[in-house]
């Protein structure tokens, strides 16, 4: 069995960060490994409290898992401190990780800033560099690329500015900011545009961490980045149509949307 690890936050709601990766991961038949950035207190209605690990133990829980079960993939997730930016760079890179996807999870869809000035500059200056793939939504793409993009051709005019200030492929996550479920991935076999089916489903959370994982999912299990973000846009777009309803807020998707078995009777 292929293996693919998830670095970053518990959601204790279970919808989004480590919790959906696992989930994600276990779906898309690889087996999943976490290590942990930060305890998160929220559920669907919001985030009420956050306790981060220090760096020295999110170093351990690295070269434990590095040491024993190596991962085929690597995802990483929010992570709001440069000092834990900075530890997993120095892993990464000293292990010699493979397929590894960043969500750089910096800007929500709102707009709203999720991790300092300090921290964006250290993602940018020491993690991207190593990534297969990085997986911006529009207001990430913006500060990435120092472009304001309102139309599919800023997109991908953007998407080309990263790939080549970075050296990684970029996945441009259109959602509702542009009106489409579209993605644009730019590589160095140049842009495609991968068009979504649009869910009529409020319940969105963790769509972001789903899709980055079920991409390192498939990039484990040996597709090519094309086929990987294929596979992952039906994924999503299956556990989304599901139409689970949990919560009071913007609930979780049905990531086993696809089980079968005796055991899941």
């Amino acid at each position: 069995m292929k293996t693919a690890l998830t670095i970053a936050g518990s959601d204790s709601s279970g919808g989004a960060g480590i919790q959906a990766d696992i989930k994600t991961m276990t779906a898309n038949g690889v087996y999943a490994m976490s290590a942990i950035t930060a305890l998160t207190a929220q559920n669907t209605t919001g985030v009420y409290g956050i306790l981060e690990v220090t760096p020295e133990f999110l170093a351990n829980q690295l070269d434990c898992i590095f040491t024993d079960i190596r991962p085929d993939a690597v995802k990483t997730g929010m992570v709001s401190s440069s000092a834990l930016i900075e530890v997993i760079a120095q892993k990464l890179t000293q292990y010699k990780a493979k397929n590894l996807v960043i969500d750089p999870v910096m800007v929500a869809t709102s707009g709203a800033k999720l991790i300092s000035d300090e921290a964006i500059e250290t993602l940018k200056g020491k993690l991207l560099g190593l990534a297969t793939l990085i997986t911006p939504n529009i207001p990430e793409a913006q500060v990435l690329s120092g472009m304001d993009i309102r139309t599919a051709e800023d997109m991908e005019r953007a998407a080309k500015a990263i790939y080549e200030t970075y050296g990684c492929a970029v996945l441009c996550k259109g959602g509702h900011q542009l009106n489409d479920a579209n993605d644009l991935l730019y590589s160095k076999e140049g842009a495609r545009c991968y068009h979504g089916r649009r869910i009529a489903n409020p319940n969105t959370h963790g769509t972001g961490c789903t899709l980055s994982s079920a991409i390192a999912s498939n990039l484990a299990k040996g597709y090519s980045l094309d086929e990987a973000v294929e596979r992952a846009k039906a994924y999503i777009s299956g556990a989304l149509a599901a139409m689970l309803d949990l919560g009071k807020g913007s609930g979780p998707m049905n990531h086993m949307f696809d089980l079968k078995g005796t055991f899941a009777e």
